[in-house]
């Protein structure tokens, strides 16, 4: 994410400058299984449930990817659209899978017409064009899966200028307008060197509006957690939606198994992470690491009670101007960092360990600055990860802290108003992320100020280098005075 820290009085809190095998793919339109499974199959489903998902899931009866036994069906949920429970179903059980030729990844889109002008492309935009080749072909093998995708999702990408407003001043606005120029400039380079000089293979109109709904379905419905798999999209599989009570990603597999009459092949195993009972619905945890403002960006959703989402990212930079910018560098290198470094702070948790001793070294300057020669090189991050001196300490503090203050005034409502507005409710779905974004990240910018301003009633009570290399020579005593040595 992008940090808002931009202040003249800093020269180190900084804004933010701006993942195998083949296979020929098989057809999915093998004999129909007899109607009577499909009718049976259907008679389960809520007659609510639209049109285009009975006919999906009709489909996937007939191609053998779902049969009496499978123990989940789609269903009416509080998200909209999910699987639910048929039967009791105990934790691990697994509950689906999908052979290899119903996945759409990279290698699905080799082995078609596209293939050969998608070579080199980045592996998402050969998936969009592919997913959007398939959406206007009337005789495509997947019609009934892109039927059921969503037009859009409330992910910030497809939001209005209006209701990006409502997100002034947050990481997650700058995040996604540079999501947004990003996804623009792929389409225009895909544009003039794929997609115009391919009229055959695209005899439609593919607008930037289009591109963004493809790159948006591959955000928030594809798996990217298997096993030599960067980039795939399960149809029937993605119906599963997330829920903070499952805790573990442990739950997609590749396995071996029957994959149609007399075939083996690779499949998409799911297992349900929770214990369910018939009727309840099944979840998956979509990522244990994003903050509810990558949730928001990916899958148009937060978790608002879950505090440890509420993120806010620190991004620090040893300048070039500065008069010991190569030893500073050598340093960060030295330990992993480098010359930008960035810290995702969560709400109710402890600072990153590496924060404060990289802070502590993009400040050294005047009398702090023998710590660079090179005799310390090998000692030096120890010496960074305790107080340098009052000078270097009071610096970071007053650094942070000016940061946090001119962050917070970015935004346009306070922490009170946001927490009203929530226990009000009555919310749009899209309000309710942007006042839980903009609620969450002011509290962890509460929290670092509040951690800094007890830092600085420390100051005077810390101990700093100098004062521990003399008790290392034994020049100063236990409280603090300095001993003088009579000569014999």
């Amino acid at each position: 994410m992008a940090s808002v820290f931009s202040l003249p009085s800093s020269s180190f809190l900084c804004p933010l400058k701006t993942k195998r095998f083949r296979t020929k793919f098989q057809s999915l339109h093998s004999s129909p299984k007899p109607f009577l499974i499909n009718s049976l199959q259907l008679k389960e489903l809520d007659p609510n449930i639209p049109e285009p998902v009975q006919t999906f899931w009709k489909w996937l009866c007939d191609e053998g990817v779902v049969s009496a036994k499978t123990p989940v069906k789609p269903g009416i949920v509080p998200e909209g659209l999910g699987l639910v429970a048929k039967r009791d179903i105990a934790k691990g059980e697994t509950v689906l899978e999908v052979p290899r030729r119903f996945w759409i990844n990279p290698d699905a889109v080799a082995d078609t017409e596209i293939g050969n002008v998608c070579t080199g492309l980045k592996p998402w935009i050969s998936v969009a064009l592919f997913l959007l080749r398939e959406k206007w072909r009337d005789d495509s093998k997947w019609k009934y899966y892109m039927a059921v995708l969503p037009e859009s999702t409330d992910s910030t990408i497809y939001w209005s200028e209006e209701e990006l407003s409502e997100i002034q001043g947050t990481q997650l606005l700058s995040t996604t307008l540079s999501v947004k120029d990003y996804v623009q400039n792929e389409f225009q380079k895909v544009e003039e060197e794929v997609i115009l000089p391919n009229k055959q293979l695209f005899p439609f109109p593919i607008t930037l509006d289009d591109f963004f709904w493809a790159f948006g379905m591959l955000r928030s419905r594809a798996f990217s957690r298997l096993r030599n798999q960067n980039l795939i999209l399960v149809p029937f599989a993605d119906l599963t939606n997330h829920n903070a009570r499952v805790t573990t990603e442990d739950h997609a597999h590749e396995v071996r198994g029957p994959a149609g009459l007399f075939s083996w092949d690779l499949l998409f195993s799911l297992r349900s992470p929770l214990k369910l009972k018939a009727g309840d619905q099944l979840f998956i945890q979509y990522d244990l690491n994003k903050s509810n403002a990558d949730m928001a960006l990916d899958y148009g959703f937060i978790e608002p009670s879950t505090s440890a989402r509420d993120a806010f990212t620190l991004t620090l930079e040893i300048s070039e101007s500065d008069d010991f910018y190569e030893d500073k560098l050598d340093i960060a290198e030295s330990n992993g960092l480098g010359e930008s470094a960035y810290f995702d702070i969560k709400l109710g948790q402890s600072l990153p360990p590496f924060l404060i001793p990289y802070l502590r070294l993009v400040a050294l300057s005047g009398t702090d600055a023998f710590l660079l020669e090179s005799i310390f090189r090998n000692a030096v991050w120890g010496h960074l990860e305790l107080p340098v001196s009052r000078a270097n300490e009071e610096l970071i503090c007053k650094v942070v802290r000016d940061a946090c203050k001119s962050a917070l005034s970015a935004y346009h409502t306070t922490i009170e108003e946001d927490e009203k507005l929530m226990e009000e409710g009555n919310l749009s779905s899209r309000l309710q992320i942007a006042v839980g974004i903009r609620a969450g990240e002011k509290k962890v910018l509460q929290q670092i100020d509040d951690i800094f301003r007890e830092r600085e009633l420390e100051l005077d009570e810390l101990e700093y280098y100098q004062e521990r290399r003399l008790k290392d020579l034994g020049l100063v005593g236990e409280q603090g005075d300095i001993i003088f040595w009579e000569p014999k």
